[in-house]
């Protein structure tokens, strides 16, 4: 049975590790993201509409289109939804601290393995792979369709432009530093297939890239050339350096200066930004349509 829309976005907490975290790049996108997380101010703040029999109709024939199985909605929640599953190491729950703003992860360093540059760098263009088919899906596009994305990223608000921006910061910058894009290029030159094979979330991507392993990986290169070139120009105008997001991330995070990759790896399995602003953005698009529809 598929999940109903409104049940998953309105089961999205509206305080945890994971939103104080976005808030704290609200700097970055200033005003761009609310954590909404009631499908009735979804819709209000879709269409800007009032009337409550109009809001019924729209919420109706979303949730019409989102179980549609002919549509790609409802697997577009799950690829986000996945991301994030497939990135989170045993030991999360150990970390995650939904009730306080700060919290002390030195007791917990044993739980967290920090990973080389190069697994790294392949778990951060599996990510952006990731947002290119949860985009095509939604788009109703073929999922190689690179450039397609590449060109709707630049145009990407609200939860999107959030969620790339957490990309950047927690996947990107972060970890790899300011020449993130080189190192994530040269990784997926030179990395050993099997190394793209056992990774989790490309596995669980990969379905809906097309063909083979090798083609697959001609796919991630294309894409993280095209959106990632854009990305990248993107923190640099933004301010987007190593120092201030560590900054931001240790208002939450105590870690040592020396530490930046296991600061990283604790970001990534103690936050689930793709799951949460993920259903957002697909309640959003799944609303916009139904709204237009009516």
């Amino acid at each position: 049975m598929t999940e109903a829309l409104h049940e998953a976005l309105e089961a999205l907490p509206e305080t945890s590790l994971t939103t104080r975290l976005l808030g704290a790049l609200d700097y970055v996108v200033p005003g761009e993201w609310r954590n909404i997380v009631s499908f009735e101010e979804m819709i209000r703040d879709v269409t800007g509409e009032e009337d409550q029999a109009l809001i019924q109709q729209v919420g109706e024939r979303a949730l019409v289109l989102f179980a549609d199985p002919e549509q790609g909605y409802h697997r577009a929640l799950q690829v986000y939804r996945g991301v994030d599953t497939a990135s989170t190491a045993a030991g999360a729950a150990a970390l995650v601290s939904a009730a306080s703003a700060r919290f002390e992860i030195l007791s917990f360093l044993e739980d967290v393995a920090p990973k080389p540059d190069t697994v790294q760098a392949v778990d951060a263009a599996a990510k952006l792979a990731a947002e290119l088919v949860a985009f095509t899906l939604t788009n109703g596009l073929p999922g190689d369709s690179v450039m397609d994305f590449a060109n709707a990223i630049t145009a990407y608000g609200k939860e999107e432009r959030m969620r790339v921006t957490a990309w950047l910061a927690f996947d990107a910058v972060i970890p790899l530093g300011p020449d993130f894009l080189a190192k994530i290029m040269d990784a997926l030159g030179s990395v050993d297939m099997s190394l793209l094979e056992e990774n989790k979330v490309l596995r669980f991507v990969s379905d809906h890239l097309p063909g083979d392993w090798a083609t697959k990986r001609d796919t991630l290169r294309s894409n993280i050339e095209n959106a990632g070139r854009r990305l990248s120009g993107f923190a640099d105008e933004r301010g987007m350096t190593q120092e201030s997001l560590v900054a931001k991330a240790r208002e939450y995070v105590d870690i040592a200066d020396d530490k930046l990759d296991l600061l990283a790896a604790a970001l990534d399995m103690s936050t689930n930004v793709f799951e949460h602003t993920g259903i957002q953005t697909v309640a959003r698009r799944v609303i916009s349509r139904a709204y237009g529809e009516i």
